[in-house]
């Protein structure tokens, strides 16, 4: 080959290079990608021809090779969000488990300590009630005996008493709208 024809030759595979990943990456029309191809001599026209009709037989395949590439890419990030969703249920699944442990737990603690409050006297119940927190309090008051709940708050201070006869009365009304958490 003469130094000429390798020359032409070079040119025409970068243009040919830039055309076709300006068409098929893209998906530039092809008049723009001439447009914007690498050429710093004219192109004898038949050659810009050749180049205009390989550019343009390449078009569909590389368009294919770039659906097949993002069909791959989507693949993979489906996988990967499927096993994220895995690992997130086994999480939940562990989370649920300890949350009924926990829950039996609180059943029987609370039922024991129900019972010890039970075998207290009045005055050493209601003493060691005012120091814990008044919801507790209430909840326990509310699961003793009527004879020894009364006991316990007649014990009690006045305003404790008041604020524990409070909330129990407003956890046995039902006409109450629900109020949001």
């Amino acid at each position: 080959m003469s130094k000429g024809v390798m020359t032409l030759t070079r040119k025409c595979a970068a243009t040919v290079l830039a055309l076709s990943t300006a068409v098929g990456l893209w998906g530039l029309p092809l008049s723009h990608a001439l447009a914007q191809s690498p050429q710093t001599e004219a192109v004898p026209t038949e050659i810009s021809d050749e180049i205009r009709a390989f550019c343009t037989n390449i078009a569909d395949a590389a368009r294919d090779q770039r659906y097949v590439l993002q069909k791959k890419e989507l693949e993979a990030l489906q996988a990967d969000i499927e096993d994220r969703i895995a690992v997130l249920e086994k999480r939940r699944a562990e989370y649920e488990h300890w949350l009924k442990l926990r829950n039996d737990f609180l059943i029987k603690a609370e039922g024991g300590l129900v019972e010890i409050y039970k075998n207290m006297r009045a005055d050493s119940a209601a003493e060691k009630l005012e120091l814990v927190d008044i919801n507790i309090a209430a909840a326990i008051v509310m699961k003793l005996r009527p004879r020894l709940a009364s006991q316990i708050l007649n014990e009690m201070d006045a305003e404790t008493a008041a604020n524990l006869t409070s909330i129990i009365a407003s956890a046995a009304d039902t006409n109450l709208p629900e109020q949001p958490s």
